[in-house]
């Protein structure tokens, strides 16, 4: 889909196109029976704590099960934990006691879509269901395909296809429609942008586009499609495909197979309009849906999985990443997520193992290797992570430019174990592919400014990095420190106090500040920077250097040091 009709379903979506939850009914205003189980239940529902909110909203509806309010709490609390069963009794029980909640229209619009009651989603309709004007549109006509009314089917999407902000939806779900009951030819002439024009859609959407030029006999096609979408380097969700459109072989469509798959394609295809622009929560009400209505569903499980992560549910999101088996095309990046998740929850060895296994059994694949580098980078293990980046550049056939970041944390182990001479030609490697990345350009520059050398060259890269990324507190500090230790402390001065602007609390930037106070004259102004700074945690050894200038000034601590002093912010500190 147009990235720009994603951008207005966003905006569109908050208003009419989508939900958002409601309820009224005689219950809803009235106080709670358990009002600490309540108050538990609201605090874990703020924190997005699906399975805590889940347990403390049955104990008080248990003490007050006609309570409206506590019934749409659990509801959502048991959409976000992912048991739609349960989810649908307690929507039937809400709105049999007269509540109206667009959640549980959803919920109840799942139950009768995953029991293929195409009747019952058509008189829904008629009734008067509020799920969104885009929502209502897709699900109305794939439940007319469910019914066996094709015509009626492509006049609705068609309709959609004239209704601005909706025109993307309505083609690409009339393409999955037609392939869905064999008139691949009319699939691929919307697809191809021979019908309406090009239509630019999602991964999933380039696939489905493949399985039909391979039922069409034309697997030479649905290869270029994918060299062109995808680049021709490993992807184990890509290979197997490739490998069978390669042999000759004629490629099934299982895209969308059936009228209830397609309903679960209206709910993942919401669902990635909104993601990253809407609540993360009401994005993972459509994931959720639609694994339900199709467990097979790899995106949608994986996109759950993810918004779990962004809702700072690790537990969630490890046991939704750990449902892929090895044997899945999605395993991989499976993997990768859950051992994401799993260094959430701190549990980092179990993470390193889960990595390490993967590498193991597909060591082949850049985004293995690079994904072991970087959790061995974070923990600050750089010989261990410095390997795992040189096996993902060993695979490297030839660099592409998003490449230079394998340089660039190369770069940084070699740096963090004292071999400048390869971290500074893996910095160059990484300009090379990308000439003003601005955090190569800081932390090169800097680097030879700390070291001495090349000192216009250096100067010259942070500026440059300043002017790709003016904001970054932790470049401005760069600036700022490579101005002190030129001995141009004046000039200094001005980037070194926007930096802190910008960098509030962060004791490296405020401990740098006080220096500069200190060069300018300004002795008491940064003796006040350096006692904020030891209250921001300093690292032990930073804050020792800062304990001694307060004891005997910034002068003689740099005489003790032969004039050199500490380096600035990292920008990679923490992975970034």
């Amino acid at each position: 889909m147009p990235t720009t009709v994603l951008r207005k379903l966003s905006a569109f979506a908050l208003g009419t196109a989508i939900c958002s939850t409601l309820i009224a009914g005689p219950g809803f205003g009235q106080d709670v029976g358990d009002s600490g189980a309540y108050l538990a239940a609201r605090v874990a529902e703020t924190e997005n704590d699906f399975r805590s909110a889940a347990v403390w909203y049955g104990k008080a509806i248990l003490a007050d099960p006609g309570n409206l309010r506590l019934l749409e709490g659990a509801l959502l609390a048991q959409i976000g934990v992912g048991d739609l069963d349960l989810a649908k009794d307690v929507a039937a029980r809400l709105k049999e006691l007269g509540g109206t909640s667009q959640l549980a229209e959803f919920v109840l619009l799942a139950d009768a879509a995953a029991r293929e009651d195409y009747p019952a989603l058509l008189a829904e309709a008629d009734g008067g269901r509020d799920l969104g004007l885009l929502v209502e549109d897709l699900v109305t006509a794939w439940a007319l395909v469910g019914s066996g009314r094709m015509t009626d089917a492509l006049a609705r999407f068609d309709a959609m296809t004239k209704t601005k902000g909706l025109e993307a939806f309505g083609y690409y779900h009339k393409a999955l429609a037609l392939a869905s009951v064999g008139d691949f030819e009319g699939a691929d002439k919307i697809l191809s942008g021979e019908a309406a024009g090009p239509i630019y859609v999602m991964r999933r959407g380039v696939l489905a586009h493949a399985q039909i030029l391979s039922q069409l006999e034309r697997n030479a096609d649905a290869l270029d499609l994918l060299d062109r979408s995808f680049g021709a380097e490993p992807d184990p969700m890509l290979d197997s495909l490739r490998a069978r459109l390669t042999a000759g072989e004629p490629v099934p469509f299982d895209t969308v197979a059936s009228a209830r798959d397609g309903l679960a394609e209206v709910f993942f295809s919401v669902a990635t309009a909104l993601n990253g622009d809407a609540d993360p929560v009401l994005t993972l009400l459509h994931t959720r849906i639609a694994t339900y209505l199709r467990p097979d569903h790899t995106d949608a499980r994986l996109l759950s999985a993810q918004l779990l992560e962004a809702l700072d549910q690790p537990d969630l999101a490890v046991s939704t990443y750990a449902l892929f088996k090895p044997d899945d095309p999605a395993f991989v990046t499976a993997e990768i997520g859950r051992a994401g998740a799993l260094q959430a929850q701190g549990n980092t060895d179990a993470a390193l193992e889960a990595l390490r296994t993967l590498a193991k059994s597909h060591g082949d694949l850049i985004i293995v290797q690079s994904s072991l580098g970087d959790l061995l980078r974070v923990e600050k293990r750089f010989d261990e992570a410095e390997a795992a980046y040189t096996a993902a550049l060993n695979l490297v056939t030839e660099a592409q430019p998003e490449q230079w970041i394998l340089y660039f944390y190369r770069g940084i182990c070699h740096e963090q174990s004292l071999d400048w001479a390869s971290a500074e030609a893996d910095f160059r490697a990484a300009l090379a592919l990308n000439p003003n990345q601005p955090q190569v350009l800081n932390y090169l520059g800097y680097g030879l400014v700390d070291r001495g050398e090349k000192l216009d060259e250096a100067l010259g890269m942070i500026e440059r990095a300043v002017a790709a990324d003016p904001e970054k507190g932790y470049i401005i500090d760069s600036l700022a420190w490579a101005l002190f230790r030129l001995g141009r402390y004046d000039e200094a001065l001005a980037p070194m106090e926007k930096a802190s602007v910008l960098e509030p609390v962060d004791p490296v930037v405020t401990d740098h500040l006080g220096d500069v106070y200190w060069k300018v004259g300004r002795t008491l102004e940064a003796r006040f920077q350096w006692h904020r700074a030891l209250s921001f945690d300093p690292t032990e050894k930073d804050a020792e250097r800062i304990r001694r200038k307060l004891e005997v000034g910034l002068d003689a601590v740099m005489a003790d040091e032969g004039a050199k002093g500490p380096k600035p912010v990292e920008a990679v500190e923490n992975g970034n």
